[in-house]
């Protein structure tokens, strides 16, 4: 059964399920992200997060663009004591620190914070002729939401730096070669995909899920030995779980798992 919250001026929150659906919903503006719609976002992400009933979070935009980076006219006139202790945009790091896995759906533009946006999140999934990058150099600033140190740990740090400081864009195929994005379908097809994706992750067990994103980070942000110890007792710890027996059992009688995380 499907339950909608009422909308926000800025987010839409939808629940399917086991999966939470966002949606930035700013088409007149690209789904440029000002403050109202950082601190919806956020606001939404966090209560997701904490349901124990939702095992995957879904991020989209409405309209032409996932986001098309910044809201230049809420920015132009601060300064650099404002940007120090009063960043708009700082709250949308907790995205990519949520412990449930997230799934965006990326249409059209993602520029500036929404290429930052797309690469906090797990699973990406790009329409053909979405287009992403980081133009920030472009408006006399650096990327200021990790553009210059996730993106080339995603695609390395030749292309990063020539995305970064020329300004170069990327089609989607491009990205999704460069190890930017997850999978590209045919634009009719991308919310479709996209539940699908969230679909098989809904049907993991969620502590395994915690578990298994936990160490994907790790892999992004400690040494090769470190990492491989965490991931040796994440994959002991299951061993205390009812949904790794029910997962082997399953398995050795040939039928779907039935998860019940615990």
């Amino acid at each position: 059964m499907t339950t909608e919250q009422p909308p926000s001026r800025s987010v839409e929150v939808e629940r399917r399920g086991r999966a939470g659906w966002v949606r930035l919903s700013r088409p007149e503006a690209l789904n440029a992200l000002d403050g109202a719609l950082v601190g919806e976002l956020v606001a939404a992400v966090r209560e997701l997060d904490a349901d124990d009933d939702v095992a995957v979070v879904v991020l989209t935009g409405a309209g032409r663009a996932f986001a098309a980076g910044a809201d230049i006219t809420a920015l132009a006139d601060r300064t650099y004591l404002d940007m120090h202790l009063h960043d708009p945009l700082r709250a949308l790091e907790e995205v990519g620190r949520l412990r449930t896995p997230v799934v965006a759906g990326v249409s059209g533009y993602a520029l500036g914070g929404g290429c930052e946006l797309a690469m906090m999140c797990d699973v990406v999934v790009a329409a053909e002729g979405s287009r992403f990058g980081l133009p920030e150099l472009g408006l006399g600033v650096v990327p200021g939401l990790g553009g210059t140190q996730r993106l080339p740990r995603a695609v390395g740090k030749a292309l990063a730096a020539d995305m970064v400081l020329t300004g170069r864009l990327l089609d989607a195929e491009e990205a999704r070669q460069a190890g930017l994005v997850s999978r590209v379908v045919p634009a009719e097809e991308l919310l479709a995909e996209v539940a699908r994706v969230a679909d098989a992750v809904a049907a993991r067990s969620l502590p395994v899920l915690v578990s298994a994103k936990e160490a994907l980070q790790a892999a992004q942000e400690t040494p090769l030995a470190e990492g491989l110890r965490l991931e040796r007792l994440a994959f002991a710890a299951t061993f205390a779980l009812a949904d790794r027996a029910e997962g082997m059992a399953a398995f050795r009688d040939r039928r779907p798992p039935r998860f019940e995380d615990r």
